[in-house]
């Protein structure tokens, strides 16, 4: 098996764009092809709707372009503080009765979370809803003339219909909203649209060149070169900051790629603290040479709004035992339980390929060395599985390399998350102590999707001096980190001596004792006392 370098015009989405459009409120609801058809049956049909849409919506935006298409000229959102005499109305000084939302004659939208933490106003809108008409604190009866949504998260809605007897009864369809593109069914032109009209609607304008930048940081949102982010607020707030910078409503591909550095400035305090350990030499990673049953990994550190990669120094010792390959993160309650997942399934390979006919006579243990805070996900096994064939058949790993990927039980290497910020991570600790041009990282054939990079890793990679590696078997990995060929098994399923796996059988049938004739007691003397026949 031989492994793949990734050329430079996978690393980063590349997008050609036609003629721009008028900016028009049509165009913020591009994709949202489920939510449009379930809002023509509402109005067909008469009955309630929820619709679920996502933290990184522009409520606002949405809501005027989707009442502007179906020509809803009257209509309210109701969100915040929600008190009762906004649904059902109140008396004036003069005796006059005030109406409420719920008796106007309009399309009435409600913020569901501010609806629901007064359980008060939900009784009170559910009675209403169920009777058709407005109590009123006089006792009189007014008919309930609103057409009324709800709005909220999809959690939200799970939680109502789980909890909430009367919910699906009076709430019967379900509007869910998409968070992403597909350019496999769109044009990257109707995005374009999209990203005009969000500028419109804070009355902005782009150049041309800031939507090759814009469709890029967009599909980071996304980890997906064909899927483009449909965040509007993430996008409005991004087009804000970058108006806020230049000093200029007209904004090109400089202003947007400042306001990403500044974004970038803005929250990446605990990673500039982070490398500081390793730059002051805290944290023993090396990045250079050869070292048996040690190996670089990559981590990815989240928080809310913010991730980064961080590369993580893995070892493994083996000795004779009974075949328990030992994670002692678990064993210190600092592994999670995919993590757990993911060493079983570690050991599951090596048992495949050297234990099918007799128990394994050695034990591991794998660590990450100098980390005290939980580790999770399988995102690690490829990595573990060869520091521990490194281990065992000792021979030395290329420390200028790290390693990320995920492992199945017959060896094939699977997608994991977060590839471009542990690419990134990795490089940036490379970049610090000087590019060798043996520096690189190797990742899963199936993440090449999801490659998103900045210029400074493709103009590395282009120069030759980072490199990538794509991979779609764990043998590919182990031969390109140990510059030997794994091997290929015979029809006893024995390897060939020379190759990897021909080494670590050697030691295996060395830790179980075959081959080795026993010593008598006076052989065993002899030997012991110096003597030789």
């Amino acid at each position: 098996m031989t492994s793949t370098k990734i050329p430079v015009t996978a690393l980063a989405p590349q997008y050609a764009f036609g003629q721009s459009s008028v900016p028009s409120a049509e165009a913020l609801l591009v994709g949202q092809e489920r939510l449009q058809n379930t809002i023509k049956l509402a109005l067909a049909s008469g009955q309630n709707l929820y619709i679920a849409d996502f933290s990184g919506i522009a409520r606002d935006l949405l809501l005027h372009s989707l009442l502007q298409q179906y020509k809803q000229s009257s209509w309210q959102y109701l969100r915040g503080n929600i008190r009762r005499q906004d649904l059902i109305g109140q008396r004036l000084a003069d005796g006059s009765w005030a109406p409420g939302a719920l008796a106007k004659s309009q399309h009435l939208v409600i913020d569901a979370e501010s609806l629901i933490k007064r359980e008060n106003l939900w009784e009170l809108l559910c009675h209403c809803l169920e009777h058709n008409q407005i109590q009123q604190a006089n006792g009189d009866t007014v008919a309930l003339k609103a057409k009324v949504t709800l709005i909220g998260n999809g959690e939200l809605y799970a939680g109502l219909r789980y909890q909430e007897s009367r919910f699906i009864e009076l709430f019967p369809l379900l509007a869910e909203m998409s968070h992403e593109l597909d350019l496999g069914r769109h044009s990257v032109d109707e995005y374009a649209a999209f990203l005009h009209a969000l500028a419109s609607s804070r009355e902005l304008t782009l150049h041309e060149s800031a939507l090759q930048p814009l469709c890029q940081f967009s599909a980071r949102l996304t980890e997906h070169q064909q899927r483009l982010s449909l965040s509007s607020g993430e996008m409005v707030r991004l087009l804000a900051q970058a108006a806020a910078l230049s000093e200029n409503p007209h904004l090109d591909a400089g202003a947007i790629q400042a306001a990403m550095e500044a974004r970038q400035f803005r929250h990446n305090a605990s990673e500039l603290f982070a490398a500081q350990s390793f730059d002051d030499a805290f944290i023993n990673l090396p990045t250079e040479g050869e070292v048996i049953g040690q190996i670089n990994g990559l981590t990815v550190i989240d928080s809310i709004d913010f991730c980064y990669g961080e590369p993580a120094r893995i070892t493994t010792s083996v000795h004779y035992g009974d075949g328990e390959v030992a994670d002692i993160e678990r064993k210190s309650e600092l592994g999670g339980n995919i993590h757990a997942k993911g060493m079983m399934i570690l050991s599951a390979c090596l048992y495949r390929i050297f234990g099918r006919d007799a128990p394994l006579h050695l034990n591991a243990n794998i660590v990450f060395e100098q980390s005290y805070q939980e580790i999770d996900g399988d995102s690690a096994s490829l990595a573990e599985y060869c520091c521990l064939i490194s281990a065992i058949a000792e021979q030395p790993i290329n420390q200028s390399l790290a390693v990320t990927g995920a492992l199945d039980q017959l060896g094939n290497v699977q997608a994991i998350g977060g590839v471009n910020e542990k690419i990134e991570g990795f490089f940036n600790l490379c970049f610090r102590r000087g590019l060798t041009g043996n520096q690189g990282v190797i990742i899963p054939r199936a993440n090449l999707q999801q490659l998103n990079l900045p210029s400074r890793v493709i103009e590395a990679v282009n120069e030759g001096q980072f490199h990538l590696y794509q991979v779609a078997h764990m043998d590919e990995a182990v031969e390109l980190l140990m510059n030997k060929p794994a091997g290929e098994a015979d029809e006893n399923n024995n390897f060939p001596d020379e190759t990897l796996y021909g080494l670590v059988q050697q030691r295996l049938d060395k830790l179980a004792g075959h081959g080795e004739e026993e010593l008598g007691f006076w052989e065993r003397l002899r030997s012991r006392l110096g003597f030789s026949s």
